[in-house]
């Protein structure tokens, strides 16, 4: 039983989700002296925001986002600069290695794609590529570099941030699921959590996984779904180089405890649940690059939590019944990374798994996020649909919702976040069944 909070009778800004985009958001309105209240169900950044690699990259973006992410990338340094505390944060650079020339090739072919943006990557040849893991095997043809990349500890960076945003004056409420909104008029006009209601004039859904079973309940469709990654922590080990390290069989990143996260990228779990038939066309074009990496799982979680799932405003809503989402990994999937991993740099051979997680990413059929307002929803903002990217770009999406919530001009063009691009209708949401 979750002990009964005293939440605000009302405040100017609700943030539902207590992840990076929600946090930022709230810090940011909270820089402006706008009243806001964040309400995490669980703890804060108690799922994918504490369960990603720590990369902050500019490298390898898709162009539709890639300039909200420089501007992102600035936004992390003066963030880390004002906390106060030590989140691991460092410019160490991001290092994609090319095995093969045709890696290499893809890798070109993305810097050709992005001429023009300020991102500061460069092919190495394979000769530099053995000086900055000072090694002289010749094991790669080359590697994209972006000097200029960071990274920081997940599990520090964003409760850290709650803390400042709370310092702010902003309202942070763990243990506290928001239930529903209300709207009169097509106006939002409050929020119904699990311990009261909290009038508002606007709402900020930033719920990652479960911003699709909360807007379903509204009436809403978001075509979004859920893959899981897994991901490890290993024993220390000497360093291959500062910096975090991609490849296609294993990407690694030195923590501050001296030794590695390690996963392998687009090694996923596709699950499986009724929205997952219903939004199927829109996600073959990633399954079809994927099918080699990516799993279809149907589990105990079709009918679960992210499921089809209806409930009123004085029930109890799947938020309360799973206050963190802790998703089982896939032990055998990282037992091979790990090898993987010691291939590729042999002076990791000693290297144990200290500690394994899984984590499940909010995913977009593009890839690219939602920042929008549904038609018929005045106050109601969508941030969500990271798609894997979310703890760099974090911070550039917040800047976004700000931008909304005080009428001014978006520091990026909207457009390749708008909601209409899943429907032949213009500014219309399909109603769920």
């Amino acid at each position: 039983m979750v002990e009964a909070l005293r939440v605000p009778e009302r405040t100017n800004v609700v943030v539902i989700g207590g992840g990076i985009v929600g946090v930022v958001t709230a810090l940011f309105l909270a820089d402006r002296g706008i009243p806001v209240v964040l309400c995490e169900k669980g703890r804060i950044a108690g799922e994918q925001s504490s369960r990603n690699w720590g990369w902050i990259r500019k490298a390898g973006r898709d162009p539709r986002e890639l300039q909200l992410m420089i501007e992102s990338a600035a936004m992390w340094k003066d963030i880390a600069a004002r906390l106060g505390e030590d989140i691991g944060y460092g410019i160490r650079g991001i290092t994609y290695l090319a095995e093969t020339d045709e890696d290499l090739a893809r890798h070109e072919e993305w810097l050709e794609s992005t001429r023009g943006f300020a991102h500061g990557s460069r092919l190495l040849s394979s000769q530099e590529t053995d000086d900055l893991l000072k090694r002289n095997d010749r094991k790669f043809a080359g590697a994209l570099h972006t000097a200029s990349d960071a990274s920081a500890e997940p599990a520090l960076a964003v409760p850290a941030m709650a803390r400042l945003a709370a310092r702010q004056g902003a309202t942070v409420l763990e243990n506290c699921a928001v239930r529903s909104v209300e709207r009169s008029g097509g106006k939002v006009r409050s929020v119904v959590t699990e311990h009261g209601e909290i009038a508002c004039e606007t709402v900020v859904l930033a719920g990652g996984v479960w911003s699709r079973t909360f807007l379903e309940n509204l009436g809403l469709s978001l075509p979004q779904l859920a893959v899981k990654s897994s991901v490890m922590r290993t024993t220390p080990g000497p360093e291959v180089t500062a910096g975090a390290l991609g490849a296609g069989r294993a990407s690694l990143r030195r923590r501050q405890d001296g030794g590695y996260t390690i996963a392998r990228s687009g090694a996923a779990e596709f699950q499986l649940v009724p929205a997952a038939f219903r939004h199927f066309r829109a996600f073959l074009p990633v399954l079809a690059e994927r099918w080699r990496i990516m799993k279809l799982r149907v589990g105990p979680d079709f009918f679960g939590p992210l499921g089809h799932q209806r409930w009123k405003a004085d029930e109890t809503t799947p938020f309360e019944a799973v206050r963190v989402m802790d998703p089982t990994p896939d032990a055998r999937l990282l037992e091979r990374v790990l090898a993987s991993a010691k291939s590729l740099h042999p002076r990791l051979e000693g290297l144990e798994i200290a500690e394994t997680w899984g984590g499940l990413i909010d995913v977009m059929p593009d890839e690219v996020p939602v920042i929008d307002e549904p038609p018929g929803w005045d106050g109601l903002v969508i941030a969500t649909g990271l798609s894997g990217h979310g703890f760099g770009i974090g911070p550039g999406v917040a800047r976004l919702v700000l931008d909304r919530i005080c009428a001014e001009a978006p520091m990026v063009d909207m457009a390749p976040f708008a909601l209409s691009r899943f429907s032949g209708k213009r500014a219309k949401a399909e109603a769920v069944a």
